[in-house]
C-alpha cells in the first residue's frame, strides 16, 4: 500500500511540475470535456426549422443583448474547464445543443478563448427544434483527419424520429491517434419508461460506430461523450454499450465509464423534474485505461470529474442547487446552462 501511495504522490507531483533537470519523468496533461450550451441559438429566424420554439427567440426585448451575454459567459466556462492543471482551456471539448455552426464561430471569438485558435467540426442535424452537436479543439494540440455525422435511424410506431445525429472525429491528439464520438441522445419527454427505447437504439448506433473504427484500428483509443439523458446506470449503457463502471472488470475490448462511481457517490450534471441526474459523461475504451502496470508512455485517462462549480450553481429560487441555467419560463435569467460540463484529464510521459 505504501508503494502504491507512493507512486501516486509522484505522478501527482510530476504531472503539474517539471523535475527534468533532477531526472524525474514528466508527463503532459491534457483536458477533454463535453458541455450542453442550453438552447444556443442566434436571434435570426431560420424558416427551414421550427428555431421560433427556442427559448432565444420566445424572449421578449433586446434579443442581440441576450444572445451576446449568454455567448461571453459559456467561453468565459470553457475558459476555465481543466485550466488549473493544464494552464489552458481543453484541448477538444464536444458540445450540443447548438443550432448552427455560426454562434459556434461566434463563441470561440470570444475574447475568453479566441488566443486558443479552436478548430469546429460541425454537421447540420434532423432535430426537429434544429439542434446539433460539434467538437471544438484547438488546433496545436489536436489534427483531425476525418469525421462522420450518423444519423441513429430511430423509428416509434413506425414513423421517424427526428433526433441528434452523432459526431464521429478522428485525429492525432498530439501525434497519438484518438477517435471522439459526440452524443446528444433522445430527450426523456412523454416519461422515462416510454422514452427508454430510444435512447437504448441511440445506444446501439454507438456500438456499430465503435465497430467501424475497430474494424481499421482494432485496438482505438475511442472517447464516448455526450448528454445521453440517461444516467450511468440505465440500460442503455450496461446492456446496449456494456459499459464497465469498474476498472478491475474492463477487459480488451471493453467501454469504461468512470462516471458510474460518480454517481453513485451523489454527483449530478443537472436537476429534471425534481430529479439529480448525470446525464453528462465521458467514457472510454480499455486502451485509454491504466491496466495498473503505470505505463504511460501513450495517453491514458487521470481522472474524470464534473465542473461543477460554485458560480455555475443557481442558489436561491425554484432551481436552488442546480446549475444555473440560463432560460426559465420564457425570460432570460443571466445564468450560464442547465447541465454543469464534464471534463476528464488524459495524461501521457513526455520523450
Amino acid at each position: 500500500m505504501n508503494k502504491y501511495l507512493s507512486l501516486i504522490a509522484l505522478l501527482l507531483i510530476t504531472v503539474y511540475s517539471s523535475f527534468s533537470q533532477n531526472g524525474e519523468k514528466t508527463y503532459k496533461i491534457r483536458t477533454l470535456a463535453f458541455y450542453n450550451l442550453e438552447n444556443l441559438f442566434d436571434t435570426i429566424n431560420d424558416i427551414t426549422k421550427n428555431d421560433e420554439a427556442s427559448p432565444m427567440m420566445e424572449l421578449k426585448g433586446n434579443k442581440s443583448k441576450v444572445y451576446w451575454d449568454k455567448i461571453d459567459k459559456l467561453a468565459s466556462v470553457i475558459s476555465q474547464i481543466g485550466e488549473e492543471k493544464t494552464k489552458t482551456s481543453p484541448a477538444i471539448i464536444g458540445v450540443s445543443e447548438i443550432e448552427n455552426v455560426s454562434v459556434l464561430e461566434d463563441l470561440v471569438k470570444s475574447v475568453h478563448i479566441k488566443k486558443k485558435n479552436y478548430g469546429i467540426i460541425h454537421y447540420e442535424s434532423p432535430d426537429k427544434r434544429g439542434i446539433d452537436v460539434a467538437l471544438l479543439y484547438q488546433k496545436r494540440y489536436f489534427k483531425p483527419i476525418f469525421h462522420q455525422s450518423f444519423n441513429p435511424n430511430i423509428y416509434r410506431n413506425n414513423r421517424k424520429v427526428y433526433t441528434r445525429d452523432q459526431l464521429l472525429v478522428s485525429g492525432y491528439l498530439d501525434d497519438e491517434l484518438i477517435h471522439l464520438i459526440v452524443n446528444h441522445w433522445p430527450s426523456r419527454s412523454g416519461g422515462e419508461m416510454k422514452s427508454r427505447p430510444l435512447r437504448e437504439k441511440a445506444a446501439y448506433q454507438n456500438t456499430k460506430i465503435i465497430e467501424q473504427v475497430r474494424e481499421k484500428d482494432p485496438n482505438a483509443k475511442i472517447i464516448v461523450m455526450g448528454d445521453f439523458n440517461d444516467d450511468p446506470i440505465n440500460a442503455s449503457f450496461k446492456k446496449v454499450l456494456k459499459a464497465k463502471g469498474k476498472k478491475k472488470n474492463v477487459g480488451q475490448n471493453d467501454i469504461y465509464n468512470p462516471y458510474e462511481d460518480l454517481f453513485k457517490k451523489g454527483l449530478n450534471t443537472l436537476g429534471y423534474r425534481d430529479n439529480i441526474n448525470l446525464f453528462d459523461q465521458i467514457l472510454i475504451t480499455s486502451p485509454l485505461l491504466d491496466s495498473g502496470a503505470k505505463d504511460f508512455s501513450t495517453y491514458k485517462m487521470f481522472k474524470a470529474m464534473v465542473f461543477n462549480k460554485r458560480f455555475l450553481t443557481n442558489k436561491r429560487g425554484r432551481y436552488k442547487g442546480y446549475p444555473f441555467r440560463s432560460f426559465s419560463f420564457g425570460s432570460y435569467t443571466g445564468g450560464y446552462s442547465d447541465h454543469y460540463p464534464v471534463y476528464m484529464y488524459l495524461i501521457k510521459e513526455k520523450n
